[in-house]
């Protein structure tokens, strides 16, 4: 099964909200930063110098991920990941990985960090497969839900 990762385009838009309300509502619950910032994509992400990507199989946007940036220069946070229910179990979500690892190495990023929950065991796995580090939860971390923080440094 051959699938390509393409960039953002507002055509996607309504991929990235359904990918991820979907994923947010069967674990857990949409937060209101989580609906503000996937119903705008481009003001959240884009337009402050982030960047969505999709995995596109055939026509189909099976999966997304993006990196928004965070008040540390060149860190990115990995964030709202997601891939298709029907998707899930084909290694889309470690390909979007590897190609966020790959930009943010291609791009001089300083290291990428990430939000999640100990409940998503898959995705804590995959996230220390590919050298991802627990650190310390801040206090006032942007998200209800997460229990565990991340990193990643290059």
């Amino acid at each position: 099964m051959s699938f390509k990762i393409v960039p953002f385009d507002s055509i996607y838009s309504k991929n990235f909200y359904d990918l991820n309300i979907e994923w947010l509502n069967t674990y857990f619950y949409v937060e209101p930063i989580d609906e503000e910032v996937l119903s705008k994509p481009e003001k959240y992400i884009i337009d402050k110098g982030g960047y969505i990507f999709f995995a596109k199989l055939n026509n189909d946007v099976v999966g997304t991920v993006a990196l928004m940036p965070t008040k540390t220069k060149n860190l990115f946070e990995l964030t709202k990941m997601a891939v298709s229910p029907k998707h899930r179990g084909l290694k889309i979500g470690q390909q979007l990985m590897q190609h966020c690892i790959n930009f943010a190495k291609t791009n001089n990023f300083k290291g990428l960090m990430l939000y999640s929950n100990t409940k998503l065991e898959n995705a804590i796995y995959i996230y220390k497969k590919f050298g991802f580090k627990e650190i310390p939860v801040e206090d006032n971390s942007p998200y209800v839900r997460s229990d565990i923080k991340m990193a990643l440094n290059f």
